[in-house]
């Protein structure tokens, strides 16, 4: 079996728990990764008890319910609240997500990370720097000699061929799950930078 050496405060510790003075009716435990570089520290996991009842069904909901009334320390990304900015994605309960499509109405426990196998900038940030100029490595935008007098003219069959993959919203998720990805990312470009890839070529115009 293969055997690893953590790096130097990497192996995650216990943190702080924030508790109400009252236990709550509808309990909502809350693990989240802490982490800020500039305390040159190990990562840990603070643990927040919430009542449920005090914010909204979404992941997000939670996160900004913290920060706004726990703990203003939190960092995350976050924009639209509609799962098409793709800022908000990190890993809850082990699965890669957008905060702000996960219902979270049922659970009774979150664990939240940021998004595996990415340096993390704060907390829930990962830096994303490396993924950028990937994707920016395959030229995503159109690419055509030919200058018409007018516009580039699509039928709908070859517009129905870019659906699927104009979707994507470059949250990393599927990258950062791929373990391909997690241990050659300086050689492979991952599966959110190849869809973009084959979106491009395959589009008509």
């Amino acid at each position: 079996m293969a055997k690893f050496t953590l790096p130097i405060n990497s192996r995650v510790t216990e943190g702080k728990t924030f508790e109400p003075s009252v236990e709550p009716k509808n309990r909502l435990r809350v693990d989240i990764y802490r982490y800020n570089p500039d305390l040159n520290s190990n990562p840990y996991l603070d643990t927040y008890i919430l009542d449920k009842d005090k914010f909204g069904p979404m992941g997000l909901d939670v996160l900004l319910y913290i920060k706004n009334n726990i703990d203003p320390t939190l960092s995350f990304r976050r924009s639209c609240r509609e799962g098409i900015c793709g800022s908000c994605s990190m890993n809850i309960n082990g699965t890669n997500t957008l905060a702000c499509i996960l219902n979270i109405a049922d659970e009774k426990h979150l664990k939240i990370y940021p998004l595996p196998h990415m340096p993390v900038v704060k907390d829930l940030v990962p830096d994303m720097k490396d993924f950028y100029k990937q994707y920016e490595s395959i030229k995503p935008w159109l690419i055509n000699d030919v200058k018409p007098d007018r516009e580039h003219l699509q039928s709908q069959e070859e517009r129905g061929k870019l659906d699927g993959l104009i979707e994507c919203v470059l949250c990393a998720c599927c990258s950062t799950s791929c373990p391909s990805y997690w241990w050659n990312s300086d050689k492979y470009l991952g599966p959110a930078t190849l869809l973009h890839a084959y979106r491009w070529i395959i589009d008509s115009r």
